[in-house]
């Protein structure tokens, strides 16, 4: 190859492209150099590709291999990296967050006061902080008490008028209002026991009246014998509950009215909050059994269920708990059965039935006193606590019994809450 040759071929490799090539992939014409007379060689100019040409070739030899379009497989390579940069994002925002955590927990670390000493009283002045300082950055209260506060649970509106004549304390439960909702359909069963503290050895009852947030009962009590001077010792108690026949009442709030805030010697009629229930802790727990009568045969069936929560009587906070169920006629006791004994516990399961022949002529006449007895061995069995039922009773034992009557041959099953046993009856 001539001299002439290699030097255009080499001018031609450094020459610059012009940035119009760039754009065009034509290759340029030949050209015919003579090199010698006569003869001449067709010489093609090679322009590199550039960075856009070999990128777009590679994507689609990719592209070809996977057998795919090239722009789906861009489109993977896009949404890979979108998904890529999430997360990083993620990652740094979390590192930055244990940062932050780190650095709070840093500044809550306490000073050492004996460090603190060696370095004189002027370095403890500055690290620990004024009580007035403290005090200014206390933290508010939380909101969720403060709305536990406010929340309403109705109010009670009721009469109290005293005889001093026959030294009796009549009680007039007139209605309640804003009740709130304890049942499932946005309604409650309310109903008013009232009783005198401390002794609570007389209770009242009203109805129950059936889903209303603001029942109208005007019913009237008379506890007898309260003399005045005793009365300035006693408080007045308004407990409303929720009625629920297959598990324990819910008490919803009560009213308590200290007799010695308020003048006796006039008529007292006034509307009050109702207020929320503190630790109770007398109660002697809760039975359910079931009642059933037959009035062609006679027969009056009581199966025991169960019962629970029922007051530690033994040292070792448990009790032996056993139910006696008494079927009573004007005072004397017609016939009496028990359960078996359940040892220590204080929510003993019985499902034990049993039977009593009473004719139908006589089952307005009795009545049944189930009692629940913690057993002793060796001394004697104490009475936990019982449940009258009957023609005389009140409330809801009232209730359990004009609804078996109301359904011959149907168990009615009800929970019941215990109630202090007399004094003068006789234990096992």
């Amino acid at each position: 190859m001539s001299p002439l040759l290699d030097t255009l071929l080499r001018w031609r490799r450094e020459a610059p492209v012009p940035s119009e090539t760039l754009d065009d992939t034509v290759t340029p014409p030949s050209k015919n150099i003579t090199s010698e007379p006569g003869t001449s060689l067709p010489i093609t100019s090679a322009i590199p590709p550039t960075t856009q040409e070999s990128i777009g070739e590679k994507t689609a030899e990719i592209a070809r291999k996977m057998n795919i379009e090239p722009w789906q497989l861009v489109a993977i390579l896009v949404g890979v990296g979108v998904v890529v940069l999430g997360i990083c994002f993620c990652c740094i925002r979390r590192c930055f967050r244990k940062r932050r955590s780190k650095d709070g927990k840093k500044g809550m670390k306490g000073v050492d006061l004996k460090s603190v000493q060696l370095l004189g009283s002027a370095y403890k002045e500055k690290v620990q902080p004024d009580m007035e300082e403290l005090t200014e950055n206390a933290e508010e209260p939380d909101d969720g008490d403060s709305k536990k506060e406010e929340q309403k649970l109705g109010k009670l509106q009721y009469k109290l008028e005293y005889d001093f004549n026959s030294n009796s304390l009549s009680v007039t439960v007139i209605q309640a209002e804003d009740l709130p909702a304890l049942d499932m359909g946005g309604t409650s069963d309310p109903y008013v026991k009232v009783y005198l503290l401390p002794d609570k050895k007389k209770k009242f009852e009203t109805k129950v009246h059936r889903k209303t947030l603001s029942p109208v009962f005007n019913e009237t009590f008379v506890f007898k014998n309260v003399p005045y001077a005793d009365a300035m010792n006693k408080t007045l108690v308004f407990a409303i509950f929720d009625f629920d026949r297959f598990s324990k009442h819910d008490q919803i709030g009560e009213v308590k009215v200290p007799l010695c805030q308020v003048d006796l010697a006039q008529t007292i009629e006034e509307w009050r909050e109702l207020q929320s229930v503190e630790g109770e802790g007398g109660q002697l727990g809760d039975i359910c059994f079931s009642l059933r009568y037959v009035p062609t045969a006679g027969k009056l069936t009581v199966v025991i269920l169960e019962a629970k929560n029922l007051k530690k009587m033994d040292v070792g906070g448990l009790s032996d708990p056993y139910v006696k169920i008494a079927l009573m006629q004007n005072g004397k006791r017609l016939k009496k059965k028990k359960t078996s004994i359940k040892k220590c516990t204080l929510n003993p399961y019985y499902n034990e039935s049993f039977t009593f022949e009473v004719p139908f002529e006589q089952i307005q006449k009795v009545n049944l006193v189930i009692t629940v007895v913690d057993y002793d061995r060796i001394g004697t069995s104490e009475p936990i606590g019982k449940v009258v039922l009957g023609y005389n009773a009140s409330g809801t034992e009232l209730r359990h019994w004009s609804d078996m009557l109301a359904s011959p041959r149907r168990p009615i099953a009800q929970w019941h809450t215990l109630k202090d046993p007399d004094d003068g009856e006789k234990k096992d």
